[in-house]
């Protein structure tokens, strides 16, 4: 399994949140474990960190909710006869991830690898609208997570 990323810079803004955005590397090690986990071969992804405009606007036209949020997923559907490993397109709103870290008291390295994992399953065609599908994709994302280090997300640190 191999992860192509193709990464857009689109932030401009605070120099802390700025510093924290991924390297291509991470981004690439993320991916590919959730290849791994997933079974796939070579898949495209692009990754663009944006800004909270850019988040809004996105989630307001495709999602109907009109505020940033912190990551967007826009699954690559080729056309009939076309075999392309384009898997699709991830953005994520930086400053939404630390805030979210900040408030979350989670290293803000974590909630992006979170989110990332989170967003390339939403790609794979995993969702949590139903309980049951939310559970299915919960316990994925605490899978890869763990076999990247990273702590279940979804426990309550007290």
């Amino acid at each position: 399994m191999t992860a192509i990323i193709d990464v857009q810079q689109a932030f401009e803004g605070d120099e802390a949140i700025l510093s924290a955005i991924p390297s291509p590397s991470e981004l690439e090690l993320w991916a590919n474990a959730v290849l791994k986990y997933e079974g796939l071969s070579e898949q495209e992804i692009t990754i663009r960190f944006t800004d909270e405009a850019e988040s809004q606007n996105l989630n307001r036209e495709y999602r109907g909710k009109d505020k940033p949020t912190n990551v967007l997923s826009f699954p690559f559907e080729a056309p009939p006869g076309i075999e392309i490993n384009l898997l699709g397109d991830l953005v994520i709103c930086a400053p939404v991830i630390s805030r979210e870290a900040e408030e979350q008291q989670k290293r803000v390295s974590d909630h992006y690898t979170h989110m990332t994992v989170h967003g390339l399953l939403h790609l794979m065609g995993y969702d949590h609208i139903v309980d049951a599908d939310a559970e299915e994709m919960e316990s994925k994302e605490i899978d890869i997570l763990a076999c990247l280090g990273i702590d279940n997300p979804y426990e309550v640190n007290d």
